[in-house]
């Protein structure tokens, strides 16, 4: 019988490379350094595989048009660029953060193959406590308004709606809108989060089954994150289960895993810390934060790193570290208002860079959600359905403001629109050597396939203002992704409620009301339809398509979700 603890090769990710670590722990500062220097080194280049497939996608669409005019937009690699100089963690963070040594030191004692994630969990924490204290003792610099940016992206920014704590009691990560469990067998499990991590393993397995597709055991510690589930589950029982485990069958994703809890712990911790004295007090905390694109980059890769599982060979693959970062600066684009009502500060909209750069990292999202609805995104890599499936997620669960926030009144122009014109890309330079956006008219295909001319026909006949739109995106969709082959049903019944529900509410009176409808029957859909998206004949065609049009086509709604509106810090929770 198959294990389910499997998918890692400890000979494989044994490091010798590391240096040996000081005695004295590095001031925050120099460990934002290290921790680039560690990326840096770890990272693998794009191999002529992955080129290759890049290289066909390209050629492909470029055959289904004429050549036309392009723009380009370069984003610089992050971990090359400049970190800002952090304050040391006060005397409470100090010993946070030896805490946090004590327990690395023994993971590493046990398991000298996880030396490398120890050393990066290390690392991070420490170039966290720095920016909190940071956050809280500095003035923050006044973004420069004056030099406002003219290039395309800028110019489209959306103006955001005030937001208050109320607006955000639906994110909630427990209980709806997954009430039709994923795990029936296993209660603990009945949550949004677990949901999307199940789904994306069985896309990942369908072909090259690595034993990870029923496997929880190795990640469930990260929920240390989620308070809101904290009390279905027993994580001290979970705790020892992956122990017991790790000692009868080993596997380096196990290993992993307990480092993940801790720095999940210790993210907690230093979070709640300074959110405490903000609400006693004794600091302030700005809407801003010292985050750099280098910081902020570097910060959110152990967030993600070891939540989603993938073999040893494509953990430092870089089109797969591209992948983790940009699914957490879409969860940021979506977010960004709640987490400055809670205070969070690994929020790249908060964070202190560039509305430029900002934009840069939104319109990388988008491009690669284009790009994992080709064919050729799948094929070179297990971990290749993150993007696609995290967004669908984010559409169905109603837990993200895609259609509250992303619904304003009025639709932009179609034509010349540098989101629609955005080129699909695996962006896999942006964390080492840099990446170019183009931008481009996008190919559409002369006539649909059956099953996607069927949910045309479906619009046309139901929604017939809405046509239009809806079938110029299908005839782009499969210009990417070729002839759809889904569940005409199911897949309409979503998009029915979804995507032109909220095109429908944009061309009609702004409505906060008509919104939150929309919003919260996403959550109900999603809960109604979402095991469709599992049926191995049809479920990778029905979230291809959901992906393009929650993440993709015009109007964007993904993108009119950017915007921040500054307010108070306010809330005694988080809520990841």
């Amino acid at each position: 019988m198959k294990s389910r603890v499997v998918g890692a090769v400890p000979e494989a990710s044994t490091d010798t490379s590391l240096p040996a670590r000081p005695n004295a722990p590095l001031p925050p500062t120099e460990a934002g350094d290290a921790l680039a220097r560690l990326f840096l080194t770890r990272v693998n280049g794009s191999t002529e595989q992955y080129r290759g497939y890049q290289d066909a996608a390209r050629q492909r669409l470029a055959a289904l048009g004429s050549p036309h005019p392009s723009t380009t937009l370069r984003v610089e690699g992050a971990l090359h660029l400049a970190r800002p100089a952090f304050l040391p963690p006060d005397e409470e963070g100090t010993a946070r953060l030896r805490r946090l040594d004590a327990g690395l030191r023994l993971i590493e004692a046990a398991f000298p193959q996880v030396a490398t994630d120890a050393e990066i969990c290390r690392l991070t924490c420490t170039m966290l406590e720095g920016a909190w204290r940071s956050r809280a003792h500095t003035p923050p610099r006044e973004e420069e308004r004056s030099t406002a940016c003219g290039c395309p992206l800028c110019r489209r920014l959306p103006t955001p709606p005030a937001r208050t704590p109320d607006d955000y009691r639906w994110r909630h990560s427990a209980g709806r809108p997954l009430t039709v469990k994923t795990w029936p067998h296993r209660p603990e499990l009945d949550s949004v989060l677990t949901g999307g991590w199940s789904w994306t393993r069985q896309m990942n397995d369908l072909e090259r089954d690595l034993g990870h597709r029923h496997r929880f055991e190795d990640d469930i510690l990260v929920f240390h994150e989620y308070k809101r589930v904290i009390d279905t589950i027993d994580t001290a029982r979970l705790t020892q289960h992956v122990e017991e485990r790790l000692a009868e069958n080993f596997s380096t994703n196990s290993a992993r895993a307990l480092v993940s809890g801790l720095f999940a712990a210790h993210k907690r911790s230093v979070d709640e810390y300074w959110l405490q004295q903000h609400a006693a007090g004794d600091v302030t905390l700005p809407q801003t934060n010292p985050l750099s694109q280098s910081t902020y980059s570097a910060l959110q890769m152990l967030d993600c790193l070891f939540w989603h599982v993938s073999p040893d060979t494509e953990l430092w693959q870089e089109e797969h570290l591209a992948s983790l970062l940009l699914c957490r600066v879409i969860d940021d684009m979506a977010d960004v208002r709640a987490d400055a009502l809670t205070g969070e500060i690994s929020n790249f909209w908060l964070a202190d860079m560039p509305s430029h750069t900002k934009a840069l990292y939104a319109a990388c999202a988008i491009a690669l959600v284009k790009y994992g609805c080709t064919p050729e995104a799948h094929p070179p890599m297990w971990n290749t359905w993150l993007m696609t499936t995290t967004i669908v997620w984010m559409g169905l669960t109603g837990r993200h403001a895609l259609w509250f926030d992303g619904i304003t009144q009025g639709l932009p122009p179609a034509e010349s629109c540098p989101l629609c014109d955005l080129q699909p890309n695996p962006c896999s330079g942006i964390l080492t050597h840099g990446t170019d956006l183009t931008l481009a008219p996008r190919p559409t295909v002369p006539a649909l396939s059956a099953r996607t001319a069927e949910l045309s026909a479906r619009c046309r006949a139901q929604h017939p203002a809405t046509w239009p739109l809806f079938d110029a995106e299908l005839h782009a969709f499969e210009a990417l992704h070729g002839p759809w082959y889904g569940d005409i049903d199911s897949t309409w019944e979503i998009l029915r409620r979804t995507y032109i529900a909220a095109v429908e509410a944009s061309a009609a009176a702004a409505s906060t009301d008509r919104a939150r409808e929309v919003q919260e029957d996403a959550g109900v859909v999603g809960s109604e339809m979402f095991h469709a998206l599992h049926d191995p004949r049809t479920g990778r065609e029905d979230t291809t398509l959901l992906a393009y049009m929650f993440g993709c086509a015009h109007p964007h709604f993904l993108w009119n979700a950017t915007g921040y509106r500054p307010s108070d810090v306010a809330g005694d929770w988080l809520d990841g």
